[in-house]
């Protein structure tokens, strides 16, 4: 199965911060399978209880959206999207 990204899908790179809890990335991951985003690469950084967490989404859905459901979860402490200009350019050097 091809699971190349379409040229049209908008991409976006979300930087996070989390407590290192059990279970807590199999919710983040949930939630941004839920609103509609699929995970094109994501790296995890332990850093003592905290999790930093760098994350490229491929989604035509608001990434707002997604932004503020991620920071209702109690494990999470930062997200913030990188500015879509940036994103493209990381990918396109990957």
């Amino acid at each position: 199965m091809n699971m190349q990204r379409r040229d049209d899908t908008p991409s976006y790179t979300l930087h996070c911060q989390m407590n290192h809890e059990a279970a807590a990335l199999e919710r983040l991951c949930q939630v941004i399978r839920i609103r509609g985003f699929r995970i094109a690469r994501m790296t995890v950084e332990s850093r003592l209880d905290t999790l930093a967490i760098v994350l490229t989404l491929e989604g035509t859905r608001p990434v707002a959206m997604l932004q503020a459901q991620l920071e209702k979860l109690h494990t999470v402490d930062l997200v913030r999207v990188q500015p879509q200009a940036l994103a493209s350019a990381a990918m396109r050097s990957a």
